[in-house]
C-alpha cells in the first residue's frame, strides 16, 4: 500500500502499485491532462511508472523546471522517426538533449541538405499531430540485437552489445510503429511536443567521437515550451550573432587573430587600451585589499611541475621545449610558481595571511578545434591570486574574497551572480581525510555569506574544492568567470610551511582565487554584453571633436588637447569631410560622445554634443562637459 508524500507535505495512500498518472488523476483531472512526467523521490520518470512503495511524487508539467530536457529528448525521437520515414535506409545512432535543443546521428550515403531539413520538420510537426502513444517496453538483451539487426541498425547493435550487459534487459521506447533504444523518461505522446521546435543546421561527428571511426551526419535542432519561446530563442541568436566579439573586434579595430598564432591575439590600440584599463583596475582593487603584485617566470622545469601535480593531469595542455638537455613547460597556471616566493624566506604566523598577485601570462595547448576568438585562446592572462594562510583564517579570507567579487562585477555592470560549490572529482590529489576537511572548511565560509548556492558533485580542482562564479549579460547568457579554491595538498608537495605560535612547523592552507578569470575572455564578454558600445569609463576613445569646416580646425585641436590633459581620451577629426559623414563613421565606432564645433561654438567657446545613440545633449561649455564626463567616470555609468 504506497504512501505518497505530495510537493505540499499533504499525504495519498493507496491500495497497490499506482502510476504517476493516476496519482495525477486522483489530485484531479486538470493536472492529469496536464502531466508530462513525475518526480519520483527526486528522479524524473514516465507519467506511466508504476509506484508501489512509499515515495515523494511530483507531477511534471509544462511550467516545470524539468520540461526542457524532456521536450528536447522527444524531439530527438521525432526528428529520426520523420528521417527514417523520408529516408528509408538510414541509420540512427545517439540523439540526446542539449543546452538549448537536440540533435541525432544518422548514417546515411546522402548528404542532408538545407531543403532536407525544411522537409524533416515538416514531417516532424505532421509527427506531432499524430499524436502518437509514447510507450516503454522492456526486451531481452539478445532479442534487442537480433531485431535492431534485422532492421540493419547496426550502429544499435553494437550501442546495446557494448554498454549493456549480457543478462540485462533493454530499454526500448516506442511510438507508432518507430522504436528506439532509449533510458527516458518520455512524453506520454508526440501531440506533448507541441510546436516550439526548429532544426537548425547540420555538421559532421565521428562515430562514438572517434576520428578513426566513420563519419556520421549530426542534425542539431532547438525545442522550447511553445512558439512564443522559440521566437524569443532565435531573437536571442539573432542577436548574439550581430554582438558577436569576433566581428566587432574587427569593425571596431581591437584585436585579431591570424593563423601564425592560432588561440593568441594581436591586439590594436584601441583594443590594449581597453585591456590595460581592465589591469589597472584590477590592480588598485587589489592593492586597496592588501595584496602583493609579484610576477614569475614564463618557463619553468619539468621537475617542478611534477611535484605540483599538473604535470600528470595536465601534461597534454602543455606547451613543452628542451634546452641542453633539461625539459621545461611554459607554465599553463601560475600556482607553482607563487609556492616558490611564498617558500623564499622563513615565514611566521604572523606573516599570514599572505596575498600574492599576479596578472600571469598563461599558455594552454587547447584543441585547434575548440579556438573561439577571446572566448577560448592559447595565450591568456589571468586576474590571478594566491591567498596563504592558517586554518583559522579561511573564513574571513573567502568572505573578504567573495565582497570583492561581488563589487568587481557591480563596477561592471553584472548584478547577478550564480555561485555553485564543487566537491571532490574522481581523479584528485590528497587523501579523503584531507578532502573532508577542505569541503568543509570552504562550505563553512560559503554557508556564512548568505549566499543561495547550488552543488556540483565531482567538478572541483584536483587538488580542492571550489566555489565558482558565473554572470548572466544581456542575452540572458550565464559565463562562469571567479572562482575560489581551497587546497591543503600543494603546498605540502611544495615544501611550503610556517612557524606556529607554538613554533611548530605547520603547512599553510593555499586559496586559488581569480575574479575576471580570463582577462581576454573577460572583454570579450564585455564586448558582447554592451553590443560593442562599452561604458565610458572603459571605452578606448571616450570623445571625437569634429569640426564643420577648416574654420573651426584650431579651436577643435584646442578643445581635444584640454580635455586630454585633463585625463580624458580624446580625439579630434579634422578631416575635409561631410560633417554627417564624420558623425556616423564615429557613431558606427561605437564613441560614446561626438563633439561638433561650428562657427557658432567657436565664437561661445562651446561643444554641440550628441551621443552615440544620436541624441542631441544640446550645448555646453567645456568645463561643464568635463563635469558630466567625470561624473559618468567617477560613477562607472552604464
Amino acid at each position: 500500500m504506497p504512501r505518497i508524500t505530495l510537493p505540499d507535505g499533504s499525504h495519498k495512500q493507496f491500495d497497490g502499485p499506482i502510476s504517476v498518472y493516476e496519482v495525477a488523476r486522483s489530485i484531479g483531472p486538470g493536472l492529469a491532462k496536464a502531466a508530462l512526467a513525475g518526480r519520483v523521490d527526486g528522479t524524473v520518470v514516465d507519467v506511466s511508472y508504476a509506484i508501489d512503495r512509499d515515495a515523494a511524487v511530483a507531477i511534471v508539467t509544462a511550467r516545470d523546471e524539468d520540461t526542457l530536457d524532456l521536450l528536447r529528448h522527444d524531439a530527438a525521437h521525432v526528428m529520426a522517426q520523420a528521417v527514417q520515414e523520408l529516408y528509408p535506409g538510414t541509420q540512427v545512432t545517439i540523439g540526446p538533449a542539449i543546452k538549448d535543443g537536440f540533435y541525432y546521428d544518422f548514417a546515411r550515403d546522402e548528404p542532408f541538405t538545407p531543403d532536407d531539413l525544411v522537409r524533416i520538420e515538416q514531417r516532424m510537426r505532421e509527427i506531432v499531430e499524430r499524436d502518437l502513444p509514447i510507450r516503454r517496453e522492456v526486451w531481452e538483451r539478445d532479442e534487442a540485437i537480433r531485431v535492431f539487426g534485422k532492421i540493419g541498425e547496426q550502429y544499435k547493435v553494437e550501442i546495446i552489445r557494448d554498454l549493456i550487459p549480457e543478462g540485462e534487459e533493454v530499454s526500448v521506447y516506442r511510438q507508432g510503429d518507430w522504436f528506439d533504444v532509449c533510458r527516458g523518461p518520455h512524453l506520454p505522446s508526440t501531440g506533448k511536443l507541441g510546436s516550439g521546435f526548429k532544426l537548425m543546421k547540420v555538421a559532421g561527428a565521428y562515430w562514438r567521437g572517434d576520428s578513426r571511426n566513420p563519419m556520421l551526419q549530426r542534425i542539431y535542432g532547438t525545442a522550447w515550451r511553445d512558439r512564443k519561446e522559440l521566437k524569443a530563442y532565435l531573437h536571442r541568436l539573432e542577436e548574439a550573432e550581430k554582438r558577436d566579439h569576433r566581428k566587432l573586434g574587427k569593425a571596431l579595430d581591437l584585436f585579431h587573430f591570424q593563423d601564425e598564432a592560432p588561440g593568441m591575439a594581436f591586439w590594436h590600440d584601441k583594443g590594449w587600451t581597453i585591456y590595460l584599463i581592465l589591469e589597472r583596475y584590477i590592480r588598485d582593487r587589489l592593492r586597496s585589499r592588501g595584496y602583493r603584485e609579484v610576477h614569475t617566470p614564463q618557463v619553468i622545469d619539468r621537475s617542478l611541475w611534477e611535484k605540483s601535480g599538473h604535470w600528470e593531469k595536465f601534461r597534454n595542455d602543455m606547451f613543452v621545449t628542451e634546452s641542453e638537455d633539461r625539459v621545461f613547460a611554459v607554465k599553463p597556471m601560475n600556482c607553482p610558481a607563487h609556492i616558490q616566493i611564498y617558500n623564499h624566506g622563513l615565514k611566521s604566523y604572523r606573516d599570514l595571511p599572505l596575498r600574492l598577485a599576479e596578472f600571469g601570462s598563461c599558455h594552454r595547448n587547447e584543441p585547434s578545434g575548440t579556438l573561439h576568438g577571446l572566448m577560448r585562446v592559447r595565450n591568456f592572462v589571468q586576474d590571478d591570486a594566491h591567498i596563504f594562510c592558517t586554518e583559522g583564517q579561511i573564513l574571513g579570507e573567502v568572505s573578504d574574497f567573495i565582497d570583492l567579487l561581488f563589487e568587481v562585477y557591480r563596477d561592471f555592470g553584472f548584478d547577478e551572480v550564480l555561485v555553485k560549490f564543487s566537491t571532490r572529482p574522481q581523479l584528485r590529489v590528497g587523501s579523503d581525510e584531507v578532502w573532508d576537511r577542505a569541503e568543509r572548511s570552504l562550505r563553512d565560509a560559503l554557508d556564512r555569506t548568505g549566499l543561495d548556492w547550488e552543488l556540483q558533485p565531482g567538478e572541483g580542482a584536483f587538488y580542492g574544492p571550489k566555489i565558482e562564479f558565473s554572470l548572466r549579460d544581456s542575452l540572458q547568457r550565464v559565463w562562469q568567470l571567479g572562482t575560489i579554491q581551497l587546497d591543503f595538498s600543494m603546498p605540502e608537495r611544495l615544501g611550503a610551511h610556517y612557524i606556529a605560535e607554538d613554533n611548530s612547523r605547520q603547512v599553510p592552507v593555499m586559496l586559488h582565487r581569480a575574479i575576471l578569470g580570463s582577462l581576454e575572455r573577460f572583454i570579450g564578454i564585455l564586448i558582447e554584453h554592451h553590443a560593442g558600445a562599452l561604458p565610458l569609463w572603459l571605452a578606448p576613445i571616450q570623445a571625437v571633436v569634429l569640426n564643420i569646416t577648416d574654420r573651426q580646425a584650431d579651436y577643435a585641436t584646442e578643445v581635444a588637447n584640454t580635455l586630454r590633459d585633463k585625463g580624458f581620451r580624446v580625439e579630434s577629426d579634422l578631416r575635409n569631410e561631410k560633417i554627417g559623414f564624420k558623425i556616423r563613421e564615429h557613431t558606427l565606432q561605437k564613441v560614446p560622445y561626438l563633439l561638433v564645433v561650428g562657427d557658432r561654438e567657436v565664437a561661445q567657446r562651446t561643444l554641440a554634443v550628441r551621443d552615440r545613440k544620436g541624441k542631441d545633449l544640446g550645448t555646453l561649455g567645456i568645463e561643464d562637459l568635463v563635469a558630466r564626463l567625470g561624473e559618468e567616470i567617477t560613477n562607472r555609468i552604464h
